[in-house]
């Protein structure tokens, strides 16, 4: 173990318990992440999206690929929407080989007034909106050191993560509200539990949605409208394909996240949180100081990628050549911090 790690025994002493903690919490037999709310489950998928309309952002590949396949298998109808219009039809033509239906809507969620005819399109054609995923986004993973000339990298990532599905929103939850029934999922991340390093455009832009989200549910309380926050972990997804840090990283399938999407529109939890996150979220709030310790240790044991530097992978910025110690102390660190971004 790393002799300059503090945390290296303490971490390795946890490894055990906390891996066990983590696999009957989030792995149950069903194979299906955050297995509790499945064990509570009210009625299966199927009857929590028949005859409903699920409209899914960022469709055309990863979670809300996966998503919409499932709630296609489930007999449901989705209507599907992302920048690529050839992705959207692939995913359509799987959604449909399932049982379902789909209707492709392709949008650029940069760009507010696509977004705008995006909502009046949907409207006109399809009616209503019943369940609304946010879950198209953009995440950088860039230390503060390397921020300073960047601002465009703040404003970009608040723009895909908050501003799009707050217009999508004020478009859409009108007519939940007026038909008194609707539900809004939004993917946020399990590092705005765990306030991660490195990670500070992200976190803030899923943060900014979080916080709204409970404003807005405090105000259609006893409407029938439903605001599930979905604090995801780590999932193999296009997103992460250029931290190649996270070759080695547990994490979840798109199909596994897919199934923690569903579970939320069947069981309606105003939040959805993995072990560690919760865990982390109830330590910060009882002392930040030990946190930051903790999340410190993580911020030096894992640098910054080649990207992030603005240079080719192979520039001298590969885990390999590493002291054996320290790439197990991440290991460790990792594995016990479940879930999470380093």
């Amino acid at each position: 173990m790393n002799p300059l790690n503090p945390l290296s025994k303490v971490v390795a002493a946890a490894r055990g318990p906390v891996q066990a903690v983590n696999k009957a919490l989030t792995r149950p037999a069903a194979h299906t992440p955050y297995g509790l709310a499945r064990m509570l489950r009210r009625g299966s998928l199927a009857d929590a999206v028949r005859g409903r309309i699920v409209l899914i952002t960022g469709a055309s590949s990863g979670i809300g690929h996966a998503t919409a396949v499932r709630i296609g298998a489930a007999g449901g109808t989705v209507v599907l929407v992302a920048r690529g219009e050839e992705k959207l039809r692939a995913t359509a033509a799987e959604v449909e080989a399932a049982g379902g239906t789909a209707h492709v809507h392709p949008c650029d969620l940069t760009d507010m007034d696509a977004i705008d005819a995006l909502v009046a399109d949907v409207l006109e054609q399809h009616g209503r909106v019943d369940v609304l995923v946010n879950n198209a986004g953009r995440s950088i993973r860039r230390s503060l050191a390397l921020s300073y000339e960047r601002f465009h990298d703040f404003e970009r990532t608040m723009q895909l993560n908050y501003f799009a599905p707050l217009r999508l929103m004020l478009g859409i939850l009108p007519g939940m509200r007026e038909r008194r029934f609707g539900q809004v999922v939004n993917i946020s991340s399990i590092g705005v539990q765990t306030k991660v390093p490195r990670f500070g455009a992200y976190i803030a832009s899923k943060a900014a949605l979080d916080t709204l989200s409970d404003a807005f549910q405090a105000e259609t309380q006893d409407e029938g409208v439903r605001f599930t926050t979905v604090h995801m972990p780590l999932v193999r997804t296009p997103m992460i394909a250029p931290t190649t840090l996270y070759d080695n990283f547990p994490t979840l399938t798109p199909e596994e996240a897919g199934a923690v999407v569903c579970d939320a529109i069947v069981t309606r939890p105003r939040r959805f949180s993995p072990a560690f996150g919760r865990v982390a979220s109830f330590a910060d709030s009882i002392t930040p100081e030990i946190m930051d310790f903790v999340r410190n240790q993580g911020f030096k044991m894992f640098p910054d990628s080649a990207a992030a530097k603005g240079r080719p992978a192979a520039s001298g910025d590969s885990e390999k050549g590493r002291a054996d110690d320290e790439s197990v102390a991440r290991r460790v660190f990792v594995e016990f911090t479940n879930g999470n971004h380093w």
